[in-house]
């Protein structure tokens, strides 16, 4: 905690603040409220009620109005302060709103009869109020088909990363430690691949998938995309900055070039790899459009679809979507946190030759 405070609280003026470092700390901090305030009003959106969500103009936090016991009233009433003529205001609950009128009686003497009050002078009276009628009724309506998507998406995401990583892994290997001609335009060729947009072999991809039968299987999510440009170069960059002679050594003990990749070269590049996998899990998770097309049938549904399916004929039930969205979003923010420290050593180290 002293380093990280140490770090945080360095100037470029050394004695005072310099004025860079106003400038610096202000735009570090644009940057926070820019990626961190959309996530922070989903999760606390989800704990609102429905009538809640849809109040315009809508509050940060979750809050209800205020009700209250009213005899000869089956149901609680809501509260508001009402502002007389005089200027004076008083508590009274609302029994039915008609267009800009509304009928109000004294919760204290509910027996001296109703009052029409304009609505522009009533104010609700409002308190924080935390609900978890979204996630009940999400679990309460959708559990069977919740548990049927996680397990799919978790099953997509570990497999899908464990066999990217192998095999992002063993194409930097030799791109960075193999001298052959044309490695360079196979590196070249690699990267290129990232100007093509997804989209365009989409329909390709889905026709190999068909014809191989692979349609409404995992697998056929799986399969296509196991290796990612992105993941060889960051692998190969990082692979570049291990000594030759350590490999050198341990061909002189004969140990093969496959027991090199996998008992020297690998345990090196942990940092390099933690990163792939953090990219691959998350590419991974919030893939929509290719489970979209392949898979059909509902028990084979990933979280991204699952979420997709919020709609009835009412229309978007927001406050389950929103839920689901916050449960969603959860393990790839525990993964993230866990796993922070590898990326920036990771990433910085890809750059060093």
């Amino acid at each position: 905690m002293p380093s990280a405070w140490a770090f945080l609280s360095r100037r470029h003026g050394r004695i005072r603040a310099d004025w860079t470092d106003w400038v610096t700390y202000a735009y570090l901090m644009l940057g926070v409220l820019v990626m961190l305030l959309p996530v922070l009003w989903v999760v606390l959106s989800s704990f609102k009620s429905e009538g809640n969500l849809l109040e315009f103009p809508p509050t940060v936090l979750p809050e209800t109005i205020e009700s209250v016991k009213v005899e000869g009233y089956n149901r609680p009433l809501a509260l508001f302060r009402v502002k007389r003529d005089d200027g004076s205001e008083v508590l009274m609950a609302q029994v039915r709103r008609v267009g800009i009128r509304a009928q109000m009686v004294d919760p204290a003497n509910p027996g001296a009869g109703r009052v029409v009050v304009p609505v522009e002078r009533a104010t609700a009276l409002r308190k924080v109020h935390v609900s978890t009628e979204n996630y009940s009724k999400l679990l309460a309506t959708a559990s069977g088909r919740i548990g049927s998507s996680v397990y799919n998406t978790v099953f997509i995401t570990v497999v899908a990363t464990l066999i990217t990583l192998v095999m992002n892994s063993m194409a930097a290997f030799a791109l960075s430690k193999y001298r052959f001609r044309g490695s360079n335009v196979a590196l070249l060729a690699i990267l290129a691949t990232l100007m093509i947009p997804a989209t365009v072999v989409l329909v390709p991809i889905y026709l190999i998938v068909s014809e191989l039968g692979l349609n409404n299987s995992l697998w056929g999510v799986i399969l296509p995309g196991l290796s990612t440009p992105t993941g060889v170069f960051l692998l190969r960059q990082y692979m570049l900055t291990i000594p030759d002679e350590l490999l050198e050594a341990a061909r002189m003990d004969h140990a093969s070039e496959w027991r090199i990749y996998w008992r020297v070269v690998l345990p090196l590049a942990t940092p390099a790899l933690a990163v792939v996998a953090i990219f691959s899990i998350m590419s991974r998770w919030n893939d929509f459009l290719l489970p979209l097309i392949v898979l059909s049938r509902p028990e084979v549904h990933t979280l991204q679809i699952a979420l997709a399916g919020f709609t009835d004929e009412n229309g978007i039930q927001y406050g389950m979507l929103l839920a689901m969205t916050t449960l969603t979003a959860l393990p790839l923010a525990l993964g993230f946190i866990f796993l922070q420290r590898y990326i920036t050593t990771g990433i910085a180290s890809t750059g060093i030759k």
